[in-house]
């Protein structure tokens, strides 16, 4: 059996962290192991590890059910570390055109507006490096960021709008935390035209990647519910 990964150990902070500690020690991390960053210590299999890390215990229901793991692994003679499985119970009809108005007014545009932001962005970004220091580049890539800007926050507004079904509590919890993600992106990329910092663009970046997985993750959960 293939032993259980310390992910607070590779993002070198304590299993007590709060979620703000557990955000500066990856971006910290992003910036120094990032393979874009061009540094002695760029380490592409170390960003992997970060990564892999950081998605699990930045999201709040995989970080408890990673502790609940890691303490059984700690206590194997223990039977206290098995996850609780919820069962949704059978709901009726009302219920069930609750759950159709939030698929058709909640879950899909968001994911339009998500993918309005994420689409663009290799792009965008390819069409910058040619120079970023060319005025009409920047401003189209500011451009970008405004317009993402504009579609986060609909998105957003949106997601508080309506209560969110129990049967689709994991799919909600997904989107939550891809928008904090993408959230978290654009304010790297905004503090990359303002001071040319290449590890905020990379680290940007990074924060849209996992944006991305996590929002695979809520389509994959949502075909199952459906």
């Amino acid at each position: 059996m293939t032993p259980l990964k310390n992910y607070y150990s590779t993002l070198q902070v304590n299993p007590t962290s709060t979620a703000g500690e557990i955000k500066q020690a990856y971006r910290r991390l992003a910036k120094i192991f990032h393979p874009d960053s061009q540094t002695q210590s760029a380490d592409h299999d170390r960003i992997i590890q970060i990564n892999a890390a950081y998605e699990v215990l930045s999201d709040p229901q995989k970080r408890q059910s990673y502790d609940r793991q890691l303490s059984s692994a700690t206590n194997s003679d223990s039977d206290s570390g098995k996850p609780y499985v919820y069962k949704p119970q059978q709901k009726a009809t009302d219920a069930d055109a609750e759950l159709t108005l939030w698929i058709n007014k909640v879950y899909k545009p968001i994911n339009r507006s998500i993918n309005q932001i994420l689409k663009p962005l290799k792009s965008e970004v390819d069409k910058l490096s040619a120079d970023p220091f060319d005025d009409e580049l920047m401003e189209a890539f500011q451009t970008y960021i405004e317009i993402c800007r504009n579609a986060l926050h609909q998105a957003q507004k949106l997601f508080r709008s309506y209560r969110n079904p129990s049967p689709f509590a994991g799919v909600a919890a997904h989107l939550y935390y891809t928008l904090n993600h993408l959230d978290d992106g654009l304010n790297e990329l905004e503090t990359f035209t303002l001071n040319y910092d290449d590890s905020s663009l990379h680290t940007g970046q990074e924060f849209f990647r996992i944006a991305s997985r996590l929002r695979r993750e809520a389509q994959e959960e949502m075909k199952k519910i459906s």
